[in-house]
Order: structure tokens, then C-alpha cells, then sequence
């Protein structure tokens, strides 16, 4: 981001060596030449900040002299004014580039540019449509002072009649960088197309300007075009700071929407790498929700039906974050169900296995899991944890935690072991798995999280608990009031949901 104090400080030497040279400053005021020619005599104004110093200076005038008329200002105060205004667009510039240097998602970012771009051109409403040139999204389209039905009302023009729609459109040259467009009477256009007129009279705009999301760097991201209520336009000035700040935004959110692709490319991966639909056994129903942090966790479930009509059920976690983390929990959650088959009547043989495979492929990770064998005819449940989040169990009489050993995640001790839990559950009960993400996601300490989910399963509504998903979205909405996107941390969350008929 630009210097400003700096910047500043350099033109405030400048303004003060110009006034203390008292000897250039009479000449100029006699129109006479100091040892050069009259034009190479007269201050250089230096650009600032990308602020052209041909631009005319914003309406900051120095109060002439009594009885001095304003042409017979003295040189150094009409530099000192000019600077004046300098500095006081700058500032505005630094404080606007500032809260959208704070923004971190693309609708926030979009939103901040249209409120600040409004300010500076002097526009009450407007809008902004994110509709990259390479095709690959995300596409979008947002208003400010414009409800959802005048947007859709807009959009009902031909694009090649808006000014927005030349833009994203790349005309009339598909490959330039296209400039601003601006259109100070819509209603006096004699070539404006009849279809834009009408909708220009039903929401009561006159005029528009249209400000392209490009750079040569970013390449076509969008456009944003503001709207009059009466006929006008920016004047020279107000275009000059406008175009500033939105090659400022438009490097800004392109660098949003690589995020916002990797975080889309991440999730796809990761729901790829989980199952693609439940099993149906007899006597238990199951619903599982996931949600993939913006890095790209390593948090899984699973369920897999087992011989003799049991069923296998497990959650876990794996330490780190992003590609490599999904594909060890790809390989992990692979390699359980290899143990799940052969063994999955022994919870602690399956966790066992896994946590030597571990050990030595992937030395340098850990992982939390559980692992639990479920017979839905007898209603039985024999589990193991590895440094995981208990079971809670949710019914009509009971809504308790399952009281698991301590146990160590896998990879952290030269060999895991931990005595197995049974429990047994009576119809209509739900056995909830989880990871910790959920836990983490509230901000609150871990003892007073649980605590916030015990009450969240407590509060389950009566016609809800027959059915395991109705189960799971309650528990999400109550525990995490605010919704899986307002966390900072980005953790996984990870609900598996076995409801025993």
C-alpha cells in the first residue's frame, strides 16, 4: 500500500522550499525570468500518490488578501492550496483503501467498493457484478440502495444497451482494457434503447457511471456503475480518484477470488474423498454433515455396513491443513474401512492397525479417530477413542455423554492402545459422533463447549428426534448461532448421526 505520511512529507519540504525562496517567488509574481526562461522557472508540481498534477485542484482556495484581488495571490499560497488538496485526497484515498484492505471475503469486498465508490463520484445507488473474463467464476451481482427485484429488473435490459454490459462484454474491444463510461442524461439519449428508458423511469434513475474491474494484471473481473438520481456526472477530479481506487479494488479482489477458488477446489476434493451417500441397514438411520474449513482440513466420517448385518461408524480428525492433509485423510479413512472389514468386531485392533500404518507412512502427522461396531438388531454398541471427542447420546430419558478412557491420538506414542466401551441404547435413541472443530468453532474453552452442546442435544424439539438429520441441523444452528462461515479459525465440522429404531 502506498506511503502517505511519506508521500506527504515530501511535498510539505516542497511547498516550504518554494515560499522561502522569496527571490524566485517575486519573479514569478513579476512574470520575469531568474536566470531561466519564464516556463522552466515556474513550479513543477510533482504527482502525488498517482494524483496528476494537470487534474485541477479539488475546491480548497487559499482566502485572498484584503484588497488584494485573487489573480494577485502570491505563487507560493496557490501551491500551498493545491497541496492542500493533495493531501486531503490522499487521506481520503488511505482511509478507503484501508477498510478494503480489511475485508476477507468477495460480497464483503464488493459491498465496500460500491459504499466507497458511491462517496466519491456522488452517487446515492448503484451496483456491481463480479463475472470474470476467463469464465471460471464465481459470478455474482450485488446493489446498493437496489433491492433484489431491481436488480433482476436491470438485468433485464440487453447488456449491449448498459454501459455495465459493454464492459463485461469487452466493447467495443474485447481485449483492451476498457475505460469508464458515463452517461449524464439517460432520459435525453435519443439512441437509448427503448427497453433501458423504461427501466431507467420505473426506479426513478437519470444517469450512470460505469467504472470497469480490470487492470492488465487482474485481466476483466467485473463492473461497477453507480446511478443518478437526476441527471449529472463525476467531474474531472472525482473521476481521477474513483479510477485510482478501483484499480486499487480490482487488484484486491482478484486476489479474493484466487482465494475463493482454491477454497471451492478444496472443498470439492474433500467432499470427493468422502462417502457419497449412506448405507441403508435395517434398524438404524443415518445423517452426516460436513463442512470443509477455507484451508481445507483433514476432518472424515464413515459408515460401511459389516458382516452379520452390523454396521461400522467412525470419525476422525488428521493434524494440518490443506492438500496434504485431505490426502492423508483419504489414505487414512481408506486404509480403516480395509480394518473395519477384516476385524471391526475389535475397535481396538482396527485403531491399532491404523495408528501403526501411520506411524509408518506418515511419521510426521497425527490423528485423532473413532471406531465404533454397531449391531442395530440387538441395539449394541463396542467403541474406541483415540484422543477423541466422546459419543453423546440423545434421547427421550437420557442426553449424556459415552464415558470413553483416556487415550492418546495416534502417532504420538510408540504404540496406542486403549481399552474398548459398550453401551447399549434403547429405541429411538440417537448416538451422535463429532469432531472437535465443532467444539472449537464456538471460541468458547473446551469444558464450556461441551456444555453448550450437551444443552444444544437437551433442546432437541420432540418432533425432531426421529429423525437423525432434523437432529444434526438443530445441534449445528444452536451451537454455532452465527453459522459454520463466521469463525475465524476455519476448523472442519464433522456430524455423524445414528439413530436406532
Amino acid at each position: 500500500m502506498l506511503d502517505i505520511a511519506s508521500l506527504v512529507r515530501v511535498h510539505v519540504d516542497a511547498s516550504i522550499a518554494a515560499q522561502n525562496d522569496m527571490g524566485v517567488c517575486d519573479a514569478i509574481a513579476r512574470n520575469a525570468p531568474v536566470g531561466k526562461p519564464t516556463g522552466m522557472s515556474a513550479p513543477h508540481l510533482p504527482k502525488v500518490a498517482g494524483i496528476d498534477s494537470t487534474v485541477p485542484a479539488p475546491t480548497h482556495t487559499a482566502t485572498p488578501l484584503p484588497g488584494v484581488p485573487a489573480a494577485a495571490a502570491p505563487p507560493g499560497a496557490l501551491l500551498q492550496d493545491r497541496l492542500a488538496g493533495w493531501v486531503s485526497d490522499l487521506t481520503t484515498l488511505h482511509e478507503l483503501t484501508e477498510r478494503l484492505a480489511r475485508t476477507a471475503s468477495l460480497d464483503e469486498a464488493l459491498n465496500e467498493v460500491l459504499r466507497a465508490g458511491a462517496a466519491l463520484v456522488g452517487a446515492r445507488r448503484g451496483m456491481a457484478v463480479l463475472e470474470p473474463a476467463d469464465g471460471h467464476g464465481p459470478v455474482t451481482t450485488i446493489g446498493l440502495g437496489l433491492a433484489h427485484a431491481d436488480l433482476g429488473t436491470i438485468e433485464t435490459v440487453p447488456r449491449s444497451a448498459t454501459s455495465y454490459g459493454r464492459i463485461l462484454e469487452g466493447l467495443p474491444d474485447p481485449v483492451a482494457v476498457p475505460g469508464p463510461i458515463a452517461v449524464p442524461d439517460l432520459l435525453g439519449d435519443t439512441e437509448l434503447d427503448p427497453r433501458h428508458r423504461e427501466v431507467a423511469a420505473r426506479l426513478g434513475y437519470a444517469a450512470s457511471y460505469a467504472l470497469p474491474l480490470a487492470t492488465e494484471a487482474a485481466g476483466r473481473l467485473g463492473a461497477l456503475v453507480w446511478l443518478y438520481d437526476e441527471p449529472a456526472e463525476p467531474i474531472e477530479r472525482q473521476r481521477h480518484l474513483v479510477g485510482l481506487y478501483g484499480r486499487y479494488a480490482t487488484e484486491h479482489l482478484a486476489r479474493l477470488l484466487e482465494l475463493e477458488r482454491a477454497r471451492a477446489t478444496v472443498t470439492t476434493v474433500a467432499e470427493e474423498l468422502l462417502p457419497s451417500r449412506l448405507p441403508r441397514v435395517p434398524g438404524v438411520q443415518l445423517a452426516a454433515r460436513h463442512h470443509c474449513g477455507p484451508q481445507g482440513g483433514g476432518d472424515w466420517y464413515d459408515a460401511l455396513p459389516l458382516p452379520e448385518a452390523a454396521l461400522g461408524l467412525a470419525v476422525g480428525s488428521v493434524s494440518g491443513s490443506g492438500p496434504s492433509a485431505l490426502a492423508a485423510m483419504g489414505r487414512l479413512r481408506a486404509s480403516l474401512r480395509a480394518y473395519a472389514v477384516m476385524e471391526g468386531e475389535d475397535p481396538v485392533a482396527v485403531l491399532s492397525d491404523l495408528e501403526l500404518l501411520l506411524r509408518l507412512t506418515e511419521p510426521a502427522r497425527s490423528a485423532t479417530a473413532l471406531f465404533a461396531y454397531a449391531e442395530p438388531a440387538a441395539r449394541k454398541i463396542v467403541l474406541a477413542g483415540a484422543g477423541h471427542t466422546p459419543p453423546l447420546i440423545i434421547g427421550e430419558r437420557r442426553t449424556e455423554f459415552v464415558e470413553t478412557s483416556l487415550s492418546a491420538p495416534l502417532g504420538m506414542l510408540s504404540c496406542w492402545e486403549a481399552p474398548s466401551v459398550e453401551i447399549s441404547t434403547t429405541p429411538g435413541e440417537t448416538v451422535l459422533l463429532y469432531t472437535d472443530g465443532l467444539l472449537r468453532r464456538t471460541g468458547d474453552p473446551m469444558d464450556r463447549a461441551f456444555a453448550r452442546l450437551h444443552a444444544a442435544a437437551v433442546g432437541v424439539p420432540k418432533a425432531d428426534r426421529g429423525d437423525p438429520g432434523a437432529i444434526a441441523d438443530h445441534i449445528l444452528r444452536t451451537v454455532l448461532p452465527e453459522g459454520l462461515d463466521s469463525a475465524d479459525d476455519g476448523e472442519d465440522v464433522v456430524l455423524l448421526a445414528a439413530r436406532f429404531d
